[in-house]
Order: structure tokens, then C-alpha cells, then sequence
């Protein structure tokens, strides 16, 4: 940001920052940071964390936030809220979501034919342009290129032998790396909680009432919600894709979604008998990779999947 060298140019300054609690805790400093930096105004969503159910309570609590900010934006767009319109993007993002849902869940056939290294690049869209329609195409297009895939057996990993689901945020600056070391093996990631998180919550979007369902659907992140939940969500996603192992990725630049990782490692061991590592990394800071100790981590698991 500071220097301007990324793939789109310099960012500009912004005229209205908003972030929300129901992330990574870093994402709350770095927006800090950012208002700072630019004097640009902040909304700050408050979302209470969800344990086990949501209260009436929690989502209006939301709710209110959201109603609240919308004059803040306005102010800042220099324009009113075209209602028509927002339930027109609600609409697209609840289909931009579906059907990366569905993109996902092509990762069940055998071999698989997109890998979670795939999905951490072509999730941009859904993080960035939820909302419009040309992102709506994007996916379909890509739908129909996996189909094809499909039906001519190409694999995202050309001699799969071993299926394998990654928890938590890829580890950016080396997903190259990471990709051709299980590629090498005949390992392929198939599955991921993170790609997942993005897409699970497709049923929440009701364009009829964009505001209510955008508190609601911004309450039920992986991140924000008790650590059995995630639990189960792997325990499914093993049982759907058909996973040998499982990389537990112990992001400390994200501990709302580490929390819990030691147990449910254990868990998956234990009650399912899947091979699971707990890898310690960051998904920002390159500092904390060490990677001759993840190579040897990694190939020692690779052993453990009897590849």
C-alpha cells in the first residue's frame, strides 16, 4: 500500500474504511492502521461471537450497526441508498455464492479435478466482487471448464494417489511452493475449511430482506463461531471428499480460527483414524516459515498417508 507495487497499481485513498469483528483479530489492527494513516472515517461491525446458537438479540444487534452506517455511507458515496438496487447485488452475491459452492464440490470426483491451491487464487472474486454480475459469469465459466475436465478425467494433480483437506488460511507468499511439493508426491488437496467458509452460507442470503440477512449471514462465519462447529465441518467435509489426512495450518496471525486445533487434530485421529498435522505458520508474515522444518514436517505426514 505504501510503496504502491501491486499487481493493480497504487491503492487509492479511500474515503470510508469498514471492517468487522468476526475475522482474524490482525484485520481489526490493520484497518486501525489504515484510518490512521489516511484520516479516512472507520465503521468497526461488532458481531458477538456465536457458541452454539444465535439469539434474536445478536442478529439485531447487528442489524442496528448496519442501519446505522448506511448515513455515514451515504455521506461519503455523496448519494442515498438505492434500495432497489442493494436487493439487486444481494441477489448476486447469493448466486456468485452458490455457484462457488458448487465449484468446491466438484472436488469430489476422483481424480479431483481443482485443487484447494486453485481455490485460494480464484476465490478473489467472491471475496472482492460479491455482488456483481460479471462475477456470477466468472463462475459459471469456470463450472462449465471443471465439468469438462471431469468428463475427460484430467486431475488438478496428475497421478493422484492420496486426498487431503487444509484447514485455516493458505500460507500466501509459498503457495507454490507448497503446490509442487504435494503435486510431487501425487498428493492432492482436495478440500478446505477457508474456500468453504466463503460459500457454506449461500442459504442465509434473502435478497427480500438484504439488511436482516446480511446481520445474520455476517454472524455465522467459521471464524466466529465455537470451536466444535469447525469440527464437525471437517468431520463432513472427510466423509463428502473422501480425505486420507488433514494440515491443521496454525495461522498466528489468525487466532480466532486457530483456536481449538490441538483438540480437534486429536479428534480426527482419534475418532475418524485420518492422519492429521498440526503446521505451525503465518498467513502474512513470512518470518514466521521456516521452511526446511515444513518440508520435513510435511514429507514425514506424506509418509504417515503411506505415499
Amino acid at each position: 500500500m505504501l510503496s504502491g507495487k501491486t499487481p493493480v497499481g497504487r491503492l487509492p485513498k479511500p474515503d470510508l474504511l469498514l471492517a468487522s469483528t468476526n475475522i482474524c483479530q490482525t484485520v481489526l489492527y490493520w484497518y486501525r492502521v489504515l484510518a490512521h494513516h489516511f484520516g479516512a472515517p472507520l465503521i468497526v461491525i461488532d458481531t458477538p461471537f456465536v457458541y452454539t446458537e444465535t439469539s434474536a438479540h445478536a442478529v439485531e444487534y447487528v442489524q442496528r450497526q448496519i442501519e446505522e452506517s448506511i448515513p455515514i455511507a451515504e455521506q461519503a458515496a455523496g448519494q442515498r441508498l438505492d434500495e432497489s438496487k442493494l436487493k439487486e447485488v444481494t441477489r448476486q452475491s447469493k448466486r456468485a455464492t452458490e455457484l462457488w459452492l458448487e465449484v468446491m464440490e466438484r472436488g469430489r470426483h476422483r481424480p479431483a479435478p481443482i485443487s484447494v491451491f486453485d481455490q485460494f487464487t480464484l476465490m478473489a472474486p467472491i471475496v472482492e466482487m460479491r455482488g456483481e454480475s460479471f462475477t456470477v459469469d466468472f463462475y459459471a465459466a469456470l463450472l462449465s471448464e471443471i465439468d469438462e475436465r471431469i468428463a475427460e478425467g484430467v486431475g488438478a494433480v496428475s497421478d493422484e494417489k492420496k486426498r487431503v483437506l487444509w484447514d485455516n488460511l493458505p500460507i500466501w507468499y509459498r503457495l507454490k511452493y507448497l503446490a509442487d511439493l504435494f503435486a510431487e508426491r501425487g498428493v492432492a488437496l482436495v478440500a478446505s475449511t477457508y474456500t468453504n467458509a466463503w460459500a457454506e452460507l449461500a442459504p442465509m442470503i434473502d435478497a427480500e430482506r438484504p439488511i436482516e440477512s446480511a446481520a445474520r449471514t455476517y454472524l455465522h462465519p467459521l471464524l466466529n463461531r465455537g470451536a466444535g462447529y469447525k469440527l464437525a465441518t471437517m468431520q463432513r467435509m472427510i466423509a463428502d471428499f473422501q480425505i486420507d489426512g488433514a494440515i491443521l495450518h496454525s495461522d498466528r496471525s489468525c487466532k480466532p480460527y486457530s483456536m481449538g486445533q490441538m483438540d480437534q487434530r486429536d479428534r480426527l485421529m482419534r475418532d475418524l483414524d485420518v492422519p492429521a498435522l498440526l503446521l505451525e505458520a503465518d498467513h502474512a508474515d513470512p518470518r514466521a516459515f521456516a521452511e526446511e522444518q515444513v518440508a520435513n514436517r510435511l514429507h514425514a505426514f506424506i509418509e504417515m498417508l503411506g505415499v
